[in-house]
């Protein structure tokens, strides 16, 4: 196969975001994907966008329909210690947040490839990462039943957490940091109308809660529960029954309920690799970490990276300077560093932990208390929910 500039691993968002953006800029790419396009879009994932993540979608020129079906919010409720209080994002950091589906993004995104021309393999197999360390790394992987290679002057692991990329670093150089939590996320697609026109965090003495939506007649709700949880056990009147008592007051007789459409159960974890560089190979996005969903950031940490490395490597073409691309790693972690604190934080202050001291109980408690009687402490919140700067 003819040499291009950029070899993409994986098509999902961060993959096609980046190789938009690159397109944009006149340089040359190349996206393989192990799975078909119907798997990809079949994923559901998260669906809060920081404004960051809203502005790199117009950028690459794929914001028209987020534009007109994304929901801007600017606050979200949390309810903590029986109370429920209301985050004005606006009042505090002058900023908001849009809700726009995970699968909506990777379909943008998709269909703009498509458009563009520029090549995308779907099940590309066995991919293996060859020469990082030269100037001309190559990929080699099956497509079709034959074994074809391309070489490259870069490639960006978008393939993530259990993609080939990550593994392509030795053992010797690369770190990794973990916290496993003692529980998971069992959730639920209804084609009903949310309980509240923005997001509710709920701790309970019954487990964490959130109240979230994709559209205004789609919900996407979540409960607390064991690693253990069999999903079949959970029928949909279970899930609604359960849901409902932990609800403020105020919300319950407001919840719509109705047969699920999609229902998972999701482990939480907080994970970094480092380096996010290894000589011609950049990690971005789940590649590199995860956070759990309790702050929003996933799909936004991915979209900060592609913002560092498409600006690195613009750089790169557009002026030949490697300045970008030697600082690509640093830049990147830094930011994932903030937003791993957030989302642990938001696990903590939010989730019962089943192992948890009467002394760590009240911290807690207390940490509820203080957040909700400090406007610095909610300004904080809301910097952080709404987005650090990249």
């Amino acid at each position: 196969m003819n040499p291009v500039s950029v070899v993409i691993i994986g098509a999902g968002p961060s993959g096609l975001l980046l190789g938009q953006l690159l397109h944009k800029a006149g340089i040359e790419t190349m996206i393989l994907e192990q799975r078909t396009p119907d798997y990809v879009l079949s994923r559901i994932r998260a669906g809060v966008l920081e404004q960051g993540t809203v502005n790199l979608m117009r950028e690459a020129g794929c914001g028209a329909r987020m534009d007109k079906e994304g929901i801007v919010h600017h606050g979200t409720g949390i309810m903590a210690n029986g109370v429920l209080h209301r985050i004005d994002f606006q009042t505090l950091v002058g900023k908001s947040v849009m809700v726009y589906g995970q699968t909506e993004v990777t379909r943008d995104l998709m269909e703009a490839r498509q458009a563009s021309g520029a090549p995308t393999l779907y099940e590309a197999e066995h991919v293996e990462l060859l020469d990082l360390e030269q100037d001309q790394p190559r990929v080699r992987f099956h497509h079709q039943g034959q074994v074809k290679e391309i070489s490259c002057d870069f490639i960006a692991g978008c393939d993530g957490f259990h993609g080939v990329s990550r593994r392509s670093i030795p053992e010797t150089i690369l770190k990794t940091y973990e916290r496993v939590y003692p529980f998971g996320w069992l959730g639920i697609l209804a084609d009903t109308p949310p309980v509240d026109e923005e997001l509710i965090y709920i701790n309970d003495d019954r487990g964490f809660a959130l109240c979230s939506m994709r559209s205004p007649t789609r919900s996407r709700y979540y409960l607390q529960c064991g690693l253990d949880e069999n999903i079949d056990a959970w029928s949909d009147d279970k899930f609604w029954e359960h849901l409902k008592a932990r609800l403020p007051d105020e919300h319950q007789n407001r919840l719509v309920t109705g047969p699920s459409i999609e229902k998972s159960i999701a482990p939480l974890r907080s994970f970094v690799a480092e380096p996010m560089r290894y000589g011609r190979l950049f990690l971005a996005g789940d590649a590199a970490h995860i956070v759990p969903p309790t702050g929003a950031k996933g799909l936004n940490l991915a979209a900060s990276d592609v913002y560092y490395l498409w600006q690195a490597l613009s750089e790169f073409y557009q002026r030949g300077s490697s300045h970008g691309i030697e600082h690509y790693a640093d830049r990147a972690l830094a930011r994932v560093w903030k937003a791993e604190r957030f989302s642990w934080w938001m696990t903590m202050l939010l989730h019962n932990f089943p192992d948890m001291s009467p002394f760590e109980t009240k911290m807690l408690r207390a940490e509820r208390d203080y957040l909700f009687s400090s406007q610095a402490a909610m300004t904080a919140l809301a910097e952080n929910y709404v987005g650090l700067p990249y």
